[in-house]
């Protein structure tokens, strides 16, 4: 009965804690990897040391987190082009048993270019940013968990939420579809003028594949060029038959699309799976992100 009980528990609070380590670490795998492991721990340790199980279990998910963070940083060294976020996909209709992180991203906070600016912040400031402004956690419980003082916790937060300050604010969801389709349209003309008039013109590209497939390795900025780029893909590829290539998909709560994966034939080249999502600004597309790397496809839920 007793563990019964303590597992109600830490089911009523997987949905809070997946929140923070999708945050904390933009990754699906590592943030369902972090929560299993704190339910081990929370089952191995005393209860009665236990005062507050929600501060107790956001605390434990922290600091497996941190340690999950400086291990991508050590594997980025190596990383091949550009790095994005795990987008976390799924259907355009939300399933009547929805995965808990369907909820978790639909959130302002998790969509995808809020989670591509925490990318660019150390560990230790991206922990005490979502801790401190987002679950207004103590400085002096940030500063034990990433074992510094509170001022210094203070300060990480203070430097990352300048960087943050730059995200995109999202627009609703009406204007963000509107700007999508008008793009894609555009790209099924084949006309570049077309296809740039649809793109934001500080618009920015990021692709990442780490090297198993074609995308831009280096951050492409401009509508003209993004434009390209583009339909540089449409040709190569033969993708002109937009209705075949792609289907439209939520990525973190927000539409995007999903190429399915196709092998390579006679006179046609093949490619694998890849996930895009969008950041729209007065109407424009004004971020395209190209999930082309396998790994990072661990978030689709679409089945």
């Amino acid at each position: 009965m007793v563990a019964a009980l303590l597992s109600d528990l830490f089911e009523s609070h997987r949905a809070h804690l997946l929140s923070v380590a999708y945050r904390l670490t933009g990754s699906v795998g590592d943030a369902e990897d972090a929560v299993q492991e704190s339910w081990l721990r929370l089952a191995g340790a005393h209860q009665s040391e236990i005062e507050d199980l929600r501060a107790w279990l956001t605390t434990v998910v922290s600091r497996i987190c941190l340690d999950r963070l400086r291990s991508a940083a050590a594997r980025r060294e190596s990383y091949v082009g550009q790095w994005l976020p795990e987008p976390v996909v799924t259907a355009r209709t939300p399933s009547s048993a929805p995965d808990p992180l369907e909820a978790v991203v639909r959130k302002q906070e998790c969509r995808f270019a809020a989670l591509i600016v925490l990318d660019t912040l150390t560990p230790p400031q991206r922990v005490a940013f979502v801790l401190h402004d987002g679950l207004s956690v103590p400085f002096d419980e940030i500063a034990d968990i990433l074992g510094i003082s509170a001022d210094a916790a203070r300060q990480l937060a203070v430097r990352a939420r300048k960087a943050v300050a730059q995200t995109p604010q999202p627009v609703p969801d009406a204007e963000h579809e509107a700007a999508v389709q008008r793009f894609l349209v555009a790209l099924s003309t084949g006309d570049v003028a077309a296809v740039a008039a649809a793109l934001h013109p500080d618009a920015m590209m990021i692709g990442d594949a780490n090297g198993t497939t074609a995308t831009a390795i280096n951050v492409l900025h401009g509508a003209d060029r993004i434009a390209r780029f583009y339909l540089g893909l449409v040709r190569k590829y033969g993708l002109e038959d937009a209705s075949q290539v792609y289907a439209f998909v939520s990525v973190n709560g927000q539409l995007g699309i999903s190429v399915a994966a196709r092998p390579e034939t006679e006179g046609r080249g093949g490619y694998p799976a890849r996930v895009v999502g969008f950041t729209v600004r007065n109407g424009l597309v004004w971020g395209a992100y190209d999930v082309a790397n396998p790994a990072k496809l661990g978030g689709v839920r679409l089945g």
